[in-house]
Order: C-alpha cells, then sequence, then structure tokens
C-alpha cells in the first residue's frame, strides 16, 4: 500500500503529465489567444483566463472526489494531504467533505435549517423570512418589500442584496436566480453533503445597523470547550459589500493574528460588542453536541441574527497565514471528546429535520 506521500508524489505526476498531455491535444491558436469570462458566482473573484484554462476547469469536474480535493489542496495550501490518517484543520476538513455526516446536509440547508435553529435559540434569531417559492415568478416579487435579500439554499455566496427594489427587474433577478438554481455546488469543491440539498431560492429581510450598513459577519469556528470555556476562533467580517476587512479574535476578544481567505485585516481591531457574551452563548447553543462546526451569526445594534451552520469551511483548501495554525486547529478538533463528535442532538432535533 502506497504512503500518503507517495500517493501525493504519484498524483502530482499524474496531473503533470494530464496537463502537457492536454495542452498537445488543444489547437495551438489556443496558446495565445484569451477571453475573459466571469464565474457568476463571486464578482470579487473575476479572473482573466485563457480558453485552455477554460478548457482544463471543465475536465476537472470529471475528476474522483478523492482526486480532485487533493489536487486542489496542493494547489491552494501548497502541500499533498494526507487523506490516510488526517491531522491538519484543512486535512480533517478534506475528510469531512468526503465522508460527511448524513444530518449536514440538512443543517446546511439554509432553509431547513431554520427549524433547528428555532428549536435550539428560538425564532427570535432568525432573519425574517418573505418568501420561499417554489417558483419566482412576477407575482413574488410583486410581494416583496422595497429592500429585501434574495438567496439560495444549497450553497455559499449565492447573495445578492437588494436595496431598492426600483433599481431592479424581476427579469434581472430570475436570470440570477435560474444561474444559482442550475449550479450543482457539489461539483464546485466535492463537499457531498451538498448533493442531496434540493435548491430553492428564498428571500429575507435586508439586515442593516443604526448607520444603514450592512453587518458584520462573525465566523465562529467552534471547537468544544477546555475546563468550562468555550474554544471559539471568530473571523469577522466587516464591510463585505464594500472594502471587506477579515480579522481574527478568541472567545475573550483578543485579536489574533490570523490571515485566512482573500480579504486583508483591518488597521486597527475593532471594539468588543456591547452583548459579544450573549453572541457566543447563542453560538455555543447551536454548535452544542455538533462537534466541531462554524455558527455564522449577525449582531447588529444588540440584536443577535443567525446565519447558517458550516460544517466543511473553505472546503479544505484554505491557506493559513502563520501556517501553524492549520495544524493547532487540527489539534483541536482531535482533541474534542469522542462523545461530543460522536452523540450530539440528533435525538432531540424535531422529526422534521430527520424526514
Amino acid at each position: 500500500m502506497s504512503t500518503p506521500d507517495e500517493l501525493g508524489k504519484r498524483t502530482h505526476s499524474i496531473h503533470l503529465r494530464f496537463g502537457a498531455a492536454l495542452r498537445n491535444l488543444l489547437p495551438a491558436q489556443f496558446a495565445s489567444k484569451e477571453q475573459t469570462y466571469f464565474p457568476g458566482k463571486a464578482a470579487a473573484r473575476k479572473k482573466r483566463v485563457t480558453v485552455r484554462d477554460r478548457v482544463v476547469h471543465g475536465i476537472k469536474r470529471f475528476l474522483p472526489d478523492s482526486v480532485f480535493v487533493l489536487l486542489s489542496h496542493r494547489k491552494r495550501v501548497g502541500r499533498f494531504p494526507n487523506l490516510k490518517n488526517p491531522a491538519t484543520f484543512n486535512e480533517i476538513i478534506l475528510d469531512r467533505c468526503l465522508h460527511p455526516d448524513p444530518l449536514w446536509s440538512t443543517l446546511t440547508d439554509k432553509l431547513a435549517v431554520r427549524e433547528y435553529v428555532k428549536s435550539k435559540v428560538g425564532e427570535k434569531h432568525l432573519i425574517p423570512l418573505l418568501a420561499a417559492p417554489e417558483v419566482f415568478t412576477q407575482e413574488v416579487f410583486d410581494s416583496l418589500p422595497a429592500s429585501f435579500v434574495m438567496k439560495a439554499n444549497h450553497g455559499c455566496g449565492f447573495v445578492k442584496v437588494v436595496r431598492d427594489k426600483s433599481s431592479v427587474s424581476f427579469e434581472q433577478l430570475n436570470e440570477l436566480a435560474d444561474e444559482w438554481l442550475s449550479t450543482n455546488f457539489y461539483l464546485a469543491s466535492r463537499e457531498r453533503h451538498y448533493r442531496s440539498i434540493k435548491p430553492r431560492i428564498y428571500f429575507e429581510k435586508l439586515l442593516l445597523d443604526r448607520s444603514g450598513a450592512v453587518p458584520a459577519d462573525f465566523k465562529m469556528n467552534i471547537f468544544g470547550r477546555k475546563q468550562g470555556d468555550p474554544i471559539i476562533y471568530t473571523g469577522v467580517v466587516s464591510d463585505r459589500f464594500g472594502s471587506p476587512r477579515h480579522d481574527f479574535y478568541d472567545a475573550q476578544w483578543n485579536r489574533l493574528d490570523i490571515v485566512l481567505g482573500e480579504y486583508p485585516c483591518s488597521t486597527v481591531p475593532a471594539p468588543p460588542l456591547p452583548n459579544w457574551d450573549e453572541v457566543v452563548r447563542i453560538a455555543t447553543l447551536l454548535a452544542d453536541g455538533l462537534g466541531y462546526v462554524r455558527v455564522d451569526l449577525y449582531a447588529p445594534d444588540n440584536e443577535i441574527f443567525f446565519g447558517e451552520l458550516t460544517f466543511t469551511p473553505g472546503a479544505g483548501v484554505s491557506r493559513f497565514s502563520p501556517d501553524h495554525y492549520d495544524y493547532e486547529w487540527g489539534r483541536l478538533i482531535k482533541e474534542m471528546p469522542p462523545s461530543q463528535v460522536a452523540s450530539g442532538t440528533r435525538e432531540t432535533l424535531p422529526q422534521a429535520l430527520e424526514q
């Protein structure tokens, strides 16, 4: 049996030969001719790519999941992952992508999870739902208020903020909705628990703080407790639709030197929320019994609203800086009590979630 290192070297060699063979098959004029395309999922990721790159990207869709995640991790993180004995945070997340708990499909469905949130912390922490139609029609559009947010339930990045309904048309939103609904989110990163989620479009109230800004997104990575205190690393994404910043804080609101993702850090730390202790309490209640999970919350003007639960953040290909946090977070997951990871709250979930 091959060791993980041997497997990595072998796969890397196959990847190089595959790429070379593909380049030889493409017409020579593609080597210099470039086109521009814009992935619809995230405008912030607009890239200039060659036609050849598009073909390679298309062929990647047909790679086996294990090969796909291995190559993606090598490209994004900079090393081949150990899929046989995962130790780092990213390696553990890759293993979760390939071997998900069936419950995760329900809890990552942004519509179905609302029943879970209601049962754990109460309906007041749910963003008011305006509509969740089986089919988006002109009549649904006409019934929406002057401002709202359009989302899809089956993945990440499906968000359209509408501050002024008169500035958009039904046709524009319907085209975007069709694009989202036709997107197989599982294929983007091979997070297998997304495969069974039926895509739906839905509309929520637009959350704004007193200044009229979209509130910061608190992405709370929860690793259980140590001596009774929660172990939480919170990524705070502020000004998401302007000049985004991404900062990390521990459970006591001390800013950390973690850089993760594409957004830069703020120049100065943000002041702690006046209701930070309550934010932590709500997050830990939602995470209780689920093992490691990332709980996303919003906290505008002393209120607390639920965003989503994420069991495979970054799909296992997020580069940490400094790199030692990849190993530290992996250690924290492995040190979580087995009973906390294995048992969970499955038995206490509403029956609607199990169907």
